[in-house]
């Protein structure tokens, strides 16, 4: 840690190709691409996300230290700084045709790449499905058991490097179209219907009582889906989007497709 951040104070006079910062910066994106180290993680004690910024900053070394190469991976042809990840059948993970993972992600066991995209720094948690044309940003992290459905955007960050990335916890359900930005969380269990927009600054609003939850936390074990909210401006009353949780699960209930088709339906979406 403290060589990375030694090295980080002198950025500005890291030559590419040096043998000796090479090595510091690639122990520790080895850390990330085995799953012993991780960018972001939520303090059990007090829920709040915990960013080790000596990891983002060995990712923003690789870039400045890496140079181009091309890469071959059967017809297909890539020019990068960073390769693939590779070797999925011994990690247990499942990649189909058209999935790629970059060298510095982690991709625990069981877990299912269709044809999408993870990026470096990113962790995908056991048994997760990461679906088609999903992509997972730099440093996003997702937990074990998720379903992030067709077309799903999880936004990345690096920089700042004490930048908070995108959180999804463990057994969460993320609807088709979905964009998850700018260090937005979703807790553990809930679902999102199709095409909710979650950013920081999102209201995430409670349909019973109308009261405004937080921004860019949707609570666990909750269904929640896109909505707008009514405000008035000098030019009229205007909708403005906001993220509206119409439903509470029980704590540790499983997801029952049938039945959250027929929520969501009732309210006008789908997952």
């Amino acid at each position: 840690m403290a060589r990375i951040e030694e090295l980080w104070e002198r950025r500005d006079a890291l030559v590419a190709g040096d043998p000796e910062a090479g090595k510091l910066i690639h122990e520790a994106i080895d850390l990330l691409d085995t799953g012993q180290a991780r960018v972001a993680e939520i303090d059990a004690a007090t829920g709040e996300v915990v960013v080790h910024q000596w990891l983002k900053h060995a990712i923003l070394l690789l870039f400045r230290h890496a140079e181009m190469a091309t890469m071959e991976v059967g017809p297909f042809e890539f020019a990068d700084k960073v390769p693939l990840k590779s070797d999925y059948a011994a990690a247990g993970v499942r990649v189909v045709p058209g999935g790629s993972a970059r060298y510095g992600s982690f991709l625990d066991r069981g877990v299912v790449l269709m044809p999408s995209y993870v990026n470096i720094g990113a962790r995908v948690g056991a048994n997760t499905m990461v679906d088609t044309w999903a992509t997972v940003g730099s440093c996003a992290q997702i937990g074990a058991n998720v379903h992030l459905s067709g077309g799903v955007g999880i936004g990345g960050v690096l920089e700042p490097p004490q930048a908070a990335p995108v959180i999804i916890e463990d057994d969460a359900l993320i609807g088709s179209r979905c964009m998850v930005v700018e260090g937005a969380r979703v807790g553990q269990g809930s679902v999102l219907g199709a095409g909710v927009i979650l950013s920081a600054s999102m209201p995430v609003i409670d349909a019973e009582s109308g009261k405004e939850i937080s921004r860019g936390v949707v609570p666990p074990w909750c269904v929640a889906v896109t909505a707008t909210r009514s405000r008035t401006f000098a030019g009229g009353d205007f909708g403005l989007p906001c993220v509206l949780v119409i439903k509470r699960l029980n704590e540790g209930e499983r997801h029952d497709k049938a039945q959250l088709e027929d929520v969501l339906r009732t309210h006008g979406s789908a997952v």
